[in-house]
């Protein structure tokens, strides 16, 4: 009996455990890119606001 990769990734522990770490970091990279974006965008636009 053959195991393939990707059976053994959606069937066992480890290869779910690995699926949600995988899932878990990019999804956590999504959100910081975003919450990095906004925060850049809001201390720009107060420090253009200051400089008028």
């Amino acid at each position: 009996m053959e195991n393939s990769p990707l059976q053994a990734l959606f069937t066992s522990d480890i290869g779910l455990l690995s699926l949600f770490t995988i899932g878990f970091v990019i999804v956590m990279a999504i959100y910081l890119f975003f919450f990095v974006r906004r925060h850049i965008r809001e201390d720009s636009q107060k420090q253009q606001n200051q400089q008028r």
